[in-house]
């Protein structure tokens, strides 16, 4: 894969208009609004939402913000900031940059990691959409689902670049060609490939907000209550459990777990062997309702359900116990959610367990 220079030229966007002179000749005290500093806070969360979508780790993400703040930095040293036609693509292709490079030190990462790996979650107020856990309280949940992380991990760097960008943020192919120093053409076909390996892994609809909501509960009670009976009416037959606990908790499984009987009876002996006693807060992790629970003020582990289109069983369970992909996760912090409308989101803000709506191309 060939390297993006940082110092290449600037895209979506026509070049700027040379820098406002006063009368006289001498070149007009910039605008604070617009230092390079304060270009990168303004897009931070911009940023942060699509590293975090190609790499699924919290750390990772904000180390690529911190090699994009320096580039963008040094970039602003070598040259005018006027001469950046657009600098929030320009700020995106640098991170896109710098996301591709780090997957390489991810990929070998996780070949040491024990047991399963997943994504860390974002846990979210429901009544604000923010995820004041990261990023200086800039990250709202347009992160896509636990179990679309899940997916996009078995496409190339490539193409979950392309398809995070193109699918989750709106921009067009020739935009992402020019970030990723690939022809039009290439970057079509790469969008393609990555589509059709999602869609024939992800159902293209699903159940009514409520309908999740009310299921994802029953599941929980059932779960941490140990009633099995309930556990094998809303389990789907071919259910799979993954749980990632790092090697740091002994009762994480290093395997997933396949099956409406294993599973119910894993989650049974874990239910009956807990000592802790826990405190149940429903949040959304990634947009979709999940349970996040306590051991007094310190999380113990996040849980997350992928239903079936019709929401009325569970098809998939993802769960995070490791504490450092739970060190983000404050009690403090996790406000009591509002109540819910009809259509099961909360007042003034749209439903975030949807896929969010592109952005549109800079």
């Amino acid at each position: 894969m060939a390297a993006i220079s940082d110092d290449g030229p600037a895209t979506g966007g026509a070049a700027a208009p040379d820098a406002p002179r006063e009368p006289g000749g001498g070149t007009r005290r910039r605008d604070p609004a617009h230092t390079p500093t304060r270009y990168f806070v303004d897009h931070r969360e911009l940023l942060f939402s699509v590293v975090y979508n190609m790499l699924g780790s919290v750390a990772d993400t904000e180390d690529v913000l911190q090699e994009t703040w320096l580039s963008w930095s040094g970039k602003n040293r070598r040259a005018p900031l006027a001469d950046i036609g657009n600098p929030r693509a320009y700020l995106v292709r640098i991170a896109v940059n710098h996301a591709l490079a780090r997957r390489t030190v991810v990929a070998s990462r996780r070949e040491a990691y024990i047991g399963t790996w997943l994504p860390d979650p974002l846990v979210s107020d429901a009544a604000t959409g923010l995820a004041p856990d990261t990023a200086d309280h800039a990250v709202r949940t347009d992160a896509v689902s636990m179990a679309m992380l899940v997916v996009l991990e078995t496409l190339t760097p490539l193409e979950r670049a392309v398809f995070v960008l193109h699918e989750v943020f709106g921009y067009p192919h020739t935009e992402i060609a020019d970030m990723l120093d690939r022809s039009a053409t290439a970057v079509r076909q790469l969008a393609r490939r990555a589509r059709s390996h999602v869609h024939a892994r992800r159902p293209r609809y699903r159940a009514h907000p409520r309908v999740r909501r009310e299921a994802t509960e029953r599941f929980v009670a059932a779960a941490l209550g140990g009633d099995i009976g309930a556990l094998m009416e809303i389990l789907a037959p071919d259910v799979t459990v993954w749980i990632d606990g790092g090697g740091a908790r002994p009762t994480a499984g290093l395997r997933p777990v396949h099956g409406r009987d294993k599973v119910a009876r894993m989650l049974v002996g874990y239910a009956t062997r807990r000592t802790e006693d826990v405190d149940i807060r429903y949040r959304r992790v990634n947009g979709d309702d999940a349970a996040v629970l306590f051991a007094g003020d310190s999380p113990y582990g996040v849980m997350v359900m992928d239903l079936t289109p019709e929401g009325d069983h569970v098809r998939s369970v993802y769960i995070v116990t490791n504490p450092d992909k739970l060190a983000h996760v404050r009690p403090d912090e996790l406000n009591e959610p509002d109540e819910l409308d009809e259509d099961g989101t909360s007042p003034g803000r749209p439903e975030l367990s949807q896929p969010p709506e592109p952005r549109g191309h800079v």
